[in-house]
């Protein structure tokens, strides 16, 4: 069970389901608010269902001030020393951050793990270029360790970089439950029919939030996006460069965003990949999510139909939807096994099915799966699940799921307070996706539990005075929908919004030459794509 649904990233979506079933390792990025997982420009925005606010009543993020503060200045100065990372071509140092940026305390710094491949040439070396998947909590040295082997032309004229943000990975990462602890946690049901199934549902919630509490709680304040952002600030000056060249996917655009809000006069050739909207809170957030998957599995479900092996009929997407539905209903009530000691059950399922839907190479994995769990065997989507949690084969998770929540809690107060909240909104839910709404609305609950208060708000960015950023959308993004990097797009004061007209999750990387040119185009030379440009 998700305790928010992760913009995860399509690399590390598709690395898992290839260690499933032999998918290709696809080289591309990566919900935030607190979910489970048309136009919309800065003329308003949704707040929540049916709601719209002017974007005028939305407070801008500020800029910082340019000089370092004198009590900032050792971390800004720090000199990094690089050593094998036993991985061939890459290197890694530690850098340090302080916990609190209101008041920093040698004793108390962070630990923050960097990786780099150094520029392989030919050509003369432009700089730095920093790699985020998302998540929040996707381990960046992870994702460039996939994808620093591309593009080479990218790769021959900047060293790429990555950092682990704060509570990720290797870098002072958030600890919540045991791998045991982890296993029930998932099973948990994200739809409960009884005010029993209620009850046990805010009881898993109340210890994930305690765990977090006791193994993580002097970081888990000090985990938002912003300070993640001074983080990459530092980072920059400490490897020399004078602006960032950042490539972020998913949740990976809100922390450049945020970046080039703080930052705008140091912020140099951003590519925001899968965008986030800022001006959204968590129960828009939520539902515009919801319907996003809905749309995802609209378009698996229409390929389905067409194909011999569909096992939800050969109808339609409608009655596709209705058949995966009754599969869901059957799972709650009589789980199936999986070969080993978990069953599969609906909330694991739907999961899986969840997971399948970031990019269009795991549909085929998808109907096996669906058809092996209708004839009984739970055993792949069960697998697609375990893929989506980052559970491996000895039953160890990572730590994403702990730092997701983490962040989100963080960075915005939760969309509910109350199960008689989810209640009252299942509607608007169930109208987005009548497959998936109960499970996402239900999953939005987890930040009600946060021991840690959110210090983020709604707001907007412009970044003023920024160099050109390029804003990626995907028609049929599942996890990020389009309209959030439309909305992205609008409220950046020097942003141009490149769409790639198509299904699954970003587009950077991902099989179309257009998006890739353009996008390497921007990078190389600093010329963003054409106002309006569309690829597919």
């Amino acid at each position: 069970m998700p305790s928010s649904r992760p913009f995860r990233s399509t690399t590390a979506a598709a690395a898992a389901a290839a260690a499933a079933a032999a998918l290709a390792l696809l080289i591309s990025g990566c919900s935030s608010g607190t979910s489970s997982p048309g136009d919309a420009g800065s003329s308003g925005h949704s707040t929540e269902a049916g709601a719209d606010r002017p974007a005028a009543a939305v407070t801008p993020l500020q800029p910082l001030p340019t000089a370092i503060p004198a009590d900032l200045r050792p971390y800004y100065d720090q000199k990094l020393s690089w050593h094998d990372c036993g991985v061939a071509g890459f290197q890694c140092a530690t850098m340090k951050a302080p916990l609190d940026y209101a008041k920093p305390d040698p004793a108390t710094d962070l630990k923050l793990a960097v990786a780099r491949r150094t520029a392989t040439g030919p050509g003369q070396r432009l700089g730095s270029l920093l790699v985020n998947p998302g998540g929040p909590g996707g381990s960046a040295i992870d994702y460039l360790q996939q994808y620093a082997p591309q593009p080479a032309a990218v790769r021959a004229r900047y060293d790429m970089v990555a950092m682990d943000p704060r509570g990720v990975a290797r870098s002072d990462p958030i600890e919540c439950l045991t791998d045991r602890q982890m296993d029930r946690f998932t099973q948990t049901d994200t739809t409960p029919d009884t005010p029993a199934e209620i009850n046990t549902l805010v009881a898993a919630y109340r210890n994930f939030a305690k765990g977090c509490e006791t193994r993580s709680g002097k970081l888990l304040p000090h985990v938002s996006t912003i300070e993640a952002a001074r983080d990459m600030d530092v980072l920059r000056a400490v490897l020399g460069d004078k602006k960032l060249t950042y490539v972020g996917a998913s949740y990976g655009t809100f922390l450049g965003a945020t970046y080039a809000g703080l930052f705008p006069t140091r912020s140099g050739r951003l590519v925001l990949d899968g965008a986030m909207d800022p001006m959204l809170d968590s129960r828009a957030i939520n539902v515009d999510q919801t319907a996003g998957f809905n749309t995802a599995f609209t378009a698996f479900a229409e390929d389905c139909v067409k194909q011999k092996d569909c096992p939800l009929g050969t109808k339609n997407a409608q009655d596709a939807g209705r058949r995966l539905s009754e599969l869901f209903k059957k799972l709650d009530s009589h789980p199936v096994d999986t070969g080993q000691e978990r069953k599969l059950t609906e909330s694991l399922a739907t999961t899986g099915v969840i997971a399948a839907m970031y990019d269009q190479g795991a549909w085929p994995m998808l109907r096996e799966a669906i058809a092996q769990a209708q004839a009984g065997s739970g055993r792949e989507l069960l697998a697609l699940s375990d893929s989506y949690y980052e559970r491996d084969a000895s039953g160890h998770y990572a730590n994403q799921m702990f730092a997701n929540p983490a962040v989100n809690c963080l960075d915005l107060p939760g969309a509910f307070t109350s199960p008689n909240q989810v209640e009252a909104a299942l509607p608007a839910f169930r109208k987005a996706s009548p497959v998936f709404g109960d499970n996402f609305a239900w999953s939005a609950l987890n930040c009600a539990y946060w021991p840690v208060k959110a210090s983020g708000t709604v707001h907007r960015i412009e970044a003023k005075g920024a160099a050109p950023i390029v804003v990626v959308g995907t028609t049929r993004d599942p996890a990020t929908p389009y309209t959030w990097a439309k909305g992205l797009a609008a409220q950046l004061s020097s942003a141009t919004l490149l769409t790639y007209v198509g299904d699954g999750h970003t587009a950077y990387g991902r099989g179309s030459d257009c998006i890739d040119t353009a996008i390497n185009t921007y990078l190389l030379e600093g010329t963003p794509p054409a106002k309006g440009k569309h690829c597919t």
